[in-house]
């Protein structure tokens, strides 16, 4: 499998195993339709290894550690089941993916039978994995490769996705004798700390890898991305480009050009290019569409409507001046919709391409490589950073959706 792209899983009870040379953890997390948790027992690891529907196993030796899911015990409201990985903290502080290449295998839990095997392309410091999502969609169970990565570790995985992480208190340097301090009060016996964590109370995670004990500085802009110091880049799912070229500002207008052409021999499809702005708590600001071109004072315009996707270049093309954005403006999250009810499995070669509003450079380019039976698409995001720089991320998400207003709340979450 490729980032992205999705099977049938044609087994009830599939298992997702991650191996890799160092060793990891693997996780897996019940997601409602909103993407987060319902409550801490959502959440299956090694120390609360059994939930509706899903269970972990340890590996043991070289064997690597697994998520099984059965989907017919998987409790109503559950769409999504995402397996995690990091690496395991006891046997490799500090270990990120960088040079570790894990593969997950997806099998029929019954048989063993191989389903699908899918390897992240360019891991780099990334201490935490969402590697394979098992999802449900028009009442069918699928599996998706997702390979997003995490720089905090696991514990920001469980934060993202809504589970209380309750975080080891820092540890002072070990003396040789622990004997108590005359003026403080009296230590009770320490308490018999349960395997599992009881219903409802917060996760206790496994010790992050070691660090100063100090809270560490901010990494600087950029970091752990890819820049455009190097020229044009194409960039895959859920890769993100710094809008930065030797440390400093480069842009203050783009353009987004979005395009696409039916596929072979097929009709003339109509999609619509949109622009949705977001502030800093993910609330919705306004949109920019075929019904309304302009937004944020001419801070966004919309080129038109094209009704049939014919023609070369960009179909339809969003100016987006990023220093006349109000500050308030922190997303904008780019999607192509099916007013007239075609799938994008109708549709060839869509693209996005991020343009430098006063050279006509083409600075980025994202090829929506594999496509689903959905009427939506969220291809990319902008997301302005704390030092006022903005960032640009391939999403390429399929939504069940032909307006932009159904865009909204899924495109939210996406930020």
């Amino acid at each position: 499998m490729t980032p992205g792209s999705n099977i049938p899983l044609p087994a009830p009870r599939v298992a997702v195993d991650v191996s890799a040379p160092v060793r990891l953890d693997v996780s897996g997390l019940l997601l409602t339709a909103d993407g987060k948790v319902r409550s801490d027992d959502d959440f299956i690891f090694y120390n609360q290894p059994t939930g509706p529907g899903v269970t972990h196993r340890s590996g043991g030796g070289t064997a690597p550690d697994a998520i099984t899911v059965d989907t017919t015990a998987v409790p109503p409201g559950i769409e999504k089941i995402v397996v995690t990985a990091s690496p395991d903290a006891a046997a490799a502080a500090g270990q990120s993916f960088q040079g570790v290449e894990p593969t997950a295998t997806i099998r029929n839990a019954d048989d063993g039978s191989v389903l699908a095997t899918f390897t992240p392309p360019q891991l780099g410091t990334e201490t935490a994995l969402v590697i394979v999502e098992i999802y449900l969609r028009n009442g069918a169970w699928k599996a998706r490769a997702v390979g997003q990565g995490y720089a905090n570790g696991l514990a920001g995985i469980a934060t993202d996705f809504g589970v209380t992480v309750e975080e080891p208190a820092p540890t002072p340097a070990p003396t040789p004798t622990p004997t108590p301090t005359p003026a403080a009060p009296p230590q009770p016996a320490a308490p018999a700390a349960p395997m599992a964590p009881p219903t409802g109370a917060p996760v206790q995670m496994p010790p992050p890898p070691a660090a100063p004990a100090a809270a560490p500085a901010a990494p600087a802009p950029g970091a752990g991305k890819i820049n455009l110091d190097k020229g044009r880049v194409s960039l895959q799912k859920n890769q993100t480009v710094s809008l930065v070229k030797g440390g400093r500002p480069l842009l203050s207008k783009v353009k987004m050009g979005l395009g696409w052409e039916p596929a072979f021999r097929g009709k003339d499809i109509d999609l619509d290019a949109s622009v949705i702005a977001y502030g800093p708590q993910r609330n919705h600001i306004d949109s920019c569409y075929f019904g309304k071109l302009k937004i944020l004072k001419g801070a966004v315009k919309h080129s038109g409507d094209n009704l049939t996707g014919e023609g070369g270049g960009d179909d339809e093309v969003i100016v987006v001046d990023l220093g006349a954005l109000p500050q308030e403006v922190t997303g904008l999250v780019f999607t192509v919709n099916s007013f007239s009810g075609q799938k994008f499995t109708e549709v060839a070669k869509a693209y996005c391409r991020l343009i430098d509003g006063a050279t006509g450079e083409e600075l980025v380019r994202f090829d929506l490589t594999n496509a689903e039976a959905q009427t939506g698409v969220m291809m990319a995001k902008l997301v302005r950073q704390f030092t006022g720089e903005w960032d640009m991320t391939a999403m390429g998400d399929f939504v069940k959706s032909r307006t932009v207003r159904g865009m909204v709340k899924p495109a939210a979450q996406a930020l």
